[in-house]
C-alpha cells in the first residue's frame, strides 16, 4: 500500500469489541507550510503531498484558487487538464491492481512470483503505466509534481506531435487494459455485503472524475461548497490522520462509489466489461473496489481517447494569460483522486496570501468505513488459522487502495 498503517483488532467472548487503523506516519504539516504563503505557491506544494498522486492535489488546489478569484478558464484548458486526471487515475489504479492487491489473491507475498505467474499481463500493466505518466509529462511538464498547469490555463501548452504519438498508442493500449480487467472480472471476490453510504463527484454530462456535484447512493445530490461545510474532521491525539464523518456516520467514496453513482455514464467499452460481471448495482461488497478500478482504467483510456481525437484535429491553440483581479476571497474546490474526493479550501486576504487551508483527502474519508467493514468481516474469518486471518484482513484494507501519505498531509 502506499504508506505505512497498522490494524488492531479485539475480539471478546467472540464479539468484536474493536477494530482500529493505525497510521504508523508522522503529521507532516502541509496545511501549515501554506499559511502566509501566497496563494500561487499551493498547487506546486500540495502536489507534494504524494507522489502517487501530485496531480489531484495540484489540479484540486488550482480549482479551489480558481473559484476564491472567479476564474473561467478556456475549454481547452479544460481538455487538457482532463487528459492529466484521467491518466493519473489510469497510473495509480495499474499500481495497485496489479502489483498491491492482485498478490493477495493468489497468496503470494513477493511480486517476483506475480510476475511469473502473469508475465503477459505484467507486460500490459507497464505499458499502460508508462503511457499515463508519459501523459502527465507531455501535458504536465513534468511525470511527478506537474509544473505547466497553474491558477487560469497552462504556462506552457504540450507539442501537438507529442499528443499525436500518444493518441496513436491508444488502440493497442485500450486492448491491453481490456485484458488486464478481464483477469480481474475472473477473480473469486469474498462473500461479503454492509449497506454503505457511497459519495462522488457525478455529472449528467459525463463520468464524475474533473467536475460535478458531490451525489449520494442515498438519492441525494449537493454543489461543493455545501457538502465541504458537512464534513466533519476528527483528530485523536494518537493519530496523525484526521478521519472524516458525514452526519455523524461513516461513509465510502473511491471506485467502488464512482461506479455504483455514475455507472450510467461508462464510455462504451467500460460499460460492456461492467455488464459482463454480471454484478447488481449497487454492489455493497467492498472487495469490489478493486474490480470497479479495472473498469475505471479502461473508462478513462476510452474518455482520453476522445479528447486527444479532438485536440489532435483542432490543433493546440495558442492562449493568453487570464486576467483576474487579487481580492480577499475564499474557495473550495474538489476532484476525484483515484481513491475518491478530494477537497482544499482556501481563504486569502487582500494580498493574496493563504490565511487558512484545508485539505480533506480519500483515505482520511473512508477510514472510518474501512473500521466498520473490518467490524463485520472479522467475526467471518475467526475460524481460518492466523496465517489466513491476516491474508483475509490485508485483503480487504489493500482493496480500499489506502494512501497512507494523503492521509497524514
Amino acid at each position: 500500500m502506499e504508506g505505512h498503517a497498522g490494524f488492531l483488532g479485539h475480539i471478546l467472548d467472540n464479539e468484536v469489541a474493536k477494530a482500529r487503523i493505525e497510521t504508523q506516519e508522522g503529521a507532516r504539516l502541509i496545511e501549515g507550510m501554506l499559511i502566509g504563503r501566497h496563494f500561487t505557491d499551493a498547487p506546486v506544494i500540495t502536489s507534494r503531498i504524494c507522489g502517487i498522486c501530485p496531480v489531484v492535489h495540484n489540479l484540486t488546489a488550482i480549482k479551489a484558487l480558481e473559484t476564491a478569484l472567479q476564474i473561467k478558464v478556456t475549454q481547452q484548458t479544460t481538455d487538457l487538464r482532463e487528459l492529466m486526471q484521467y491518466s493519473q487515475v489510469i497510473h495509480s489504479h495499474a499500481l495497485h491492481l496489479f502489483f498491491l492487491s492482485l498478490p493477495d489473491f493468489y497468496g503470494i507475498l513477493n511480486d517476483l512470483q506475480l510476475i511469473k505467474k502473469h508475465p503477459k499481463e505484467t507486460e500490459f500493466t507497464l505499458r499502460i503505466r508508462n503511457w499515463s505518466t508519459e501523459m502527465v509529462k507531455v501535458v504536465g511538464g513534468r511525470t511527478i509534481h506537474p509544473i505547466a498547469s497553474e491558477i487560469g490555463g497552462f504556462k506552457v501548452l504540450p507539442d501537438v506531435e507529442d499528443l499525436k504519438k500518444l493518441q496513436s498508442e491508444l488502440p493497442k493500449i485500450i486492448q491491453q487494459a481490456t485484458q488486464l480487467a478481464k483477469l480481474f472480472m475472473k477473480l473469486k471476490y469474498p462473500d461479503f455485503s454492509r449497506e454503505t453510504e457511497y459519495l462522488s463527484l457525478f455529472s449528467k454530462e459525463q463520468y464524475g472524475i474533473y467536475h460535478g456535484r458531490i451525489k449520494s447512493n442515498q438519492t441525494y445530490a449537493i454543489d461543493i461548497e455545501e457538502f465541504a461545510g458537512k464534513i466533519t474532521e476528527i483528530r485523536k491525539p494518537y493519530e496523525a490522520v484526521k478521519k472524516a464523518k458525514l452526519d455523524g456516520n461513516s461513509f465510502m467514496v473511491g471506485a467502488i462509489a464512482r461506479l455504483n453513482n455514475n455507472h450510467q455514464q461508462l464510455q462504451p467499452l467500460a460499460k460492456k466489461l461492467l455488464q459482463q460481471t454480471k454484478i447488481k448495482l449497487p454492489t455493497y461488497n467492498s472487495f469490489h473496489n478493486v474490480l470497479a478500478q479495472a473498469i475505471e482504467v479502461v473508462h478513462c483510456l476510452e474518455a482520453s481517447q476522445k479528447i486527444l481525437d479532438k485536440i489532435v484535429d483542432q490543433g493546440v491553440q495558442p492562449e493568453t494569460q487570464q486576467k483576474y483581479r487579487v481580492k480577499a476571497s475564499e474557495g473550495v474546490g474538489a476532484v476525484e483522486a483515484p481513491r475518491g474526493m478530494l477537497f482544499h479550501y482556501y481563504r486569502l486576504d487582500q494580498d493574496g496570501l493563504i490565511r487558512d487551508c484545508n485539505v480533506i483527502t480519500p483515505t482520511a474519508q473512508f477510514l472510518y468505513n474501512l473500521e466498520d467493514d473490518l467490524k463485520i468481516y472479522l467475526p467471518d474469518i475467526k475460524n481460518m488459522s492466523d496465517q489466513e486471518r491476516r491474508q483475509q484482513i490485508r485483503l480487504l484494507i489493500r482493496a480500499y487502495d489506502p494512501c497512507i501519505s494523503c492521509a497524514t498531509h
